[in-house]
């Protein structure tokens, strides 16, 4: 799709650490518009959706529960907005929390979509099971129609995504809690150990012709804290033993060999403050062209040339 719309939402609001709410404006300004127009992609961006101050916290179970479900519910409608202008909705965070509002909108269009969740984390606890009661712990779970009524009827009523529609990349940090209700509900996860194992090559090939035969179409979610933090150290939970930096590249650009089977896009959790001259964010620009499908010009495209 040549229409991508930009959306950001500044909430850290559901995070253990604050000033991921800048990560949109980090990302923006690693020329983001600029790279993708030059890849030939119509931009338009529509900055940020208003997130509530964080006042509210009385709630341990989930902190700030009243501003960061608001923001969720605006997010959904916008992004339900976009996905109806048939343009591709590339939403930057924030926190991972905003992924629920993500979800909710482009589930109203597309019942039966799929998600990649490339992450440290599952994000698969619940407000019962969360050891912090930081909501960006729970988004997953969340649009698979678990935990706080409230969220999981956000935008429509009831779950977004079926949790076998799920795949996990990445992870090496789950709760227990999180481990017991991933494997109830059938959520495919690959953990850091089966990359290890079998390269990331062989997971995400695996991975693609189960979405791809499962779903109607992907919505792919990236946690920076995904990378290894020596390669993205501005990101609030960083977890040793991550992606490497070909690694993730090698993840969006095969996601991108899938055309238009992949509708949306979101990169969360850049953190400038805890970032090393603004790496991470332009990391996460490269990313997203690998996403849109950039790649190194080979001997053979030269030849082509001549």
């Amino acid at each position: 799709m040549k229409n991508v719309t930009i959306l950001g939402v500044p909430m850290d609001l559901g995070a253990g650490k604050r000033g991921v709410d800048m990560g949109p404006s980090a990302i923006r300004l690693a020329s983001l518009v600029k790279r993708l127009q030059s890849m030939g992609k119509i931009v338009e961006d529509r900055g940020n959706i208003h997130v509530p101050v964080g006042l509210n916290r009385d709630n341990e179970a989930m902190k700030y529960r009243e501003e960061v479900l608001t923001a969720c519910r605006s997010l959904a409608e916008e992004v339900y907005k976009i996905y109806q202008e048939d343009s591709f909705p590339l939403i930057l965070g924030g926190d991972h929390s905003i992924a629920m509002g993500s979800i909710a909108g482009l589930a109203r269009k597309e019942p039966e979509m799929g998600v990649i969740w490339i992450d440290a984390h599952a994000d698969f606890n619940s407000n019962t099971t969360s050891p912090s009661g930081n909501i960006h712990g729970m988004p997953l779970a969340v649009s698979c129609g678990i935990g706080d009524p409230e969220f999981v009827d956000i935008g429509t009523p009831g779950r977004k995504i079926d949790p076998k529609r799920v795949v996990v990349v990445g992870a090496r940090d789950i709760d227990m809690g999180e481990v017991v209700l991933l494997r109830q509900h059938g959520v495919k996860v690959y953990t850091m150990e089966e990359v290890d194992l079998y390269g990331i090559q062989h997971i995400m090939q695996e991975a693609m012709q189960y979405l791809e035969k499962n779903c109607s179409c992907l919505h792919v979610s990236f946690d920076m804290d995904a990378i290894d933090p020596s390669e993205a150290p501005g990101t609030g939970t960083p977890v040793r033993g991550g992606l490497t930096y070909r690694e993730a590249h090698f993840i969006m650009k095969y996601i991108s060999t899938y055309g238009n089977f992949v509708t949306s896009l979101e990169v969360v959790e850049v953190n400038p403050i805890l970032d090393i001259q603004n790496k991470t964010a332009e990391l996460a620009v490269e990313l997203i062209e690998s996403a849109f499908g950039k790649r190194i010009m080979y001997y053979s495209d030269i030849d082509e040339l001549d």
